[in-house]
């Protein structure tokens, strides 16, 4: 059966027997047919079906007289005609499967026409890819069934969420690494969530991040870090730094004995077997970041620092609008890939003039919607960034979950080696350890971190995750 004999034999249907709608209404919408006519009685017959009116040959010709698309002596002939070349309402949904894939050809074939009259115009590849994708994925979505769900659909979405937890483990969240932001979280990022970690800067959002994206990429676990604050070559400097305790500051500056040359080079030859990718360019849309992730293949989780860098699709005078549309559009591409986002926003200066410098949820309100459209927020607070006394490097990092979709809200501890990057839960308040790098009786040395940081990774088996960073026993 031809596509246009196909619309003719479901509107014949619906008119046979109004009772099929039902069935079509799952699987049409108007714009899936091709032909004009055919596609205004159908929005007459909606129209009607919507205003609980009664749905039969004799009331549609009227509603098409009241929305202006009868025809005299025509559509009254052309109605009589789909009667009696339907053979039978029975088959109504075989019908309405012919004029949607129909309709799925044309949607396919004019965004082929789109890619090369675009390419024509001399636009940029990479966009006209990306804007083809978008299309082709929302040609898919457009079924009405894939729009809406009855309760039975959504109750069966929820088995199928848990059925992936029982086979595959923890696939329906990304764990941070570190067990009790974990247990805060409610066992980790819950994929397709949007994760904001915010901070003064200084505080340790980037370092913290790195940690993150580096302790789930040594589960084999692939991360793209979109670092438009930092080089690649910092960054890189921040993981050797932590690999092996020389601080960061002299490998991006000063020469190294033959011992630490070869120290950094085991370091390297660790880093290099984790997936973790970066991005080259140092001004990016959402967008952009969108074909970046694209091409990492078992994506796992998206790092980008910061938000304020994103450049916005549209130009807008108002940071608060382009903020918006950042957010959102970020939020978006966590559902499209359906990994977590850890997006870092950095807090501005009215944090400080308060008598408690610690961050609140009100901090985040002239930064668009981010609020609203995070499943998580994360602040990030060190009490002695604000002593011009206290030189310590090694300091007590406080991580409050503020906002938490899915869970708990609360706080924890990390101990936070400022020179080396290295961070540990930490349920025991640690002594830092002072400038000149020597240590006292009871402080904790760059060695009982690394010691640590082995204990407690976060990727063994259940029991010997939950008893890392319990409290001593008395």
């Amino acid at each position: 059966m031809r596509a246009l004999e196909a619309e003719q034999a479901v509107i014949g249907s619906i008119l046979i027997d109004s009772r099929c709608l039902e069935a079509v209404t799952r699987l049409l919408r108007p714009q899936d047919f091709a032909a004009e006519t055919n596609r205004e009685i159908y929005q007459v017959i909606l129209a009607m079906d919507r205003a609980e009116q009664r749905v039969d040959p004799v009331t549609v010709l009227e509603g098409m007289k009241r929305a202006g698309c009868y025809v005299e002596n025509t559509s009254r002939g052309y109605m009589l005609q789909l009667m009696d070349t339907t053979p039978t309402a029975a088959n109504v949904e075989e019908y309405a499967k012919i004029v949607r894939e129909a309709s799925l050809s044309r949607g396919a074939t004019a965004i082929s026409a789109y890619i090369a009259d675009e390419i024509a115009k001399h636009a940029k590849p990479q966009e006209v890819l990306l804007e083809a994708a978008h299309r082709l994925e929302q040609l898919q979505k457009e079924g009405v069934e894939d729009v809406l769900l009855d309760p039975d659909g959504a109750v069966l979405a929820f088995y199928d969420h848990r059925e992936r937890i029982y086979q595959d483990g923890d696939s329906a969240y990304v764990r941070t690494g570190y067990q009790d932001l974990d247990r805060q979280l409610g066992g980790g990022m819950l994929n397709s969530g949007m994760y904001v970690l915010a901070a003064r800067p200084g505080m340790g959002k980037t370092t913290l991040a790195i940690n993150i994206a580096d302790r789930l990429a040594r589960n084999r676990k692939p991360v793209l870090i979109v670092s438009l604050e930092m080089d690649p070559e910092q960054i890189e400097a921040k993981r050797i730094a932590r690999e092996t305790g020389i601080p960061a500051n002299r490998l991006l500056m000063d020469a190294l004995t033959e011992k630490e040359e070869e120290s950094v080079a085991h370091a390297v030859d660790v880093l290099r077997t984790l997936p973790v990718y970066f991005n080259r360019r140092d001004t990016v849309t959402v967008a952009q970041i969108e074909m970046m992730a694209r091409r990492v293949k078992g994506l796992a989780l998206i790092v980008i620092d910061y938000i304020g860098k994103i450049l916005p699709e549209t130009r807008s005078s108002d940071r608060y609008d382009y903020m918006t549309e950042i957010s959102g559009a970020i939020k978006n591409l966590a559902r499209r890939f359906r990994v977590p986002v850890l997006v870092l926003c950095q807090l501005n200066r009215a944090v400080e003039a308060r008598k408690s410098p610690m961050p609140v949820l009100s901090d985040l309100r002239d930064t668009g919607a981010i609020e609203q459209d995070a499943d998580g927020v994360i602040f990030l607070f060190r009490r002695e960034y604000y002593s011009v006394a206290d030189k310590r490097t090694m300091a007590d990092l406080q991580v409050s979950v503020a906002k938490n979709r899915h869970g708990p809200v609360g706080d924890c501890m990390m101990t936070f080696d400022l020179e080396t990057s290295k961070m540990i839960t930490s349920r025991r308040e640690p002594i830092a350890r002072t400038t000149d790098r020597t240590e006292k009786p009871g402080q904790m040395t760059f060695e009982d971190m690394t010691g640590k940081w082995d204990g407690e990774f976060p990727f063994g088996d259940k029991e010997e995750h939950d008893h890392i960073g319990a409290a001593p026993k008395t």
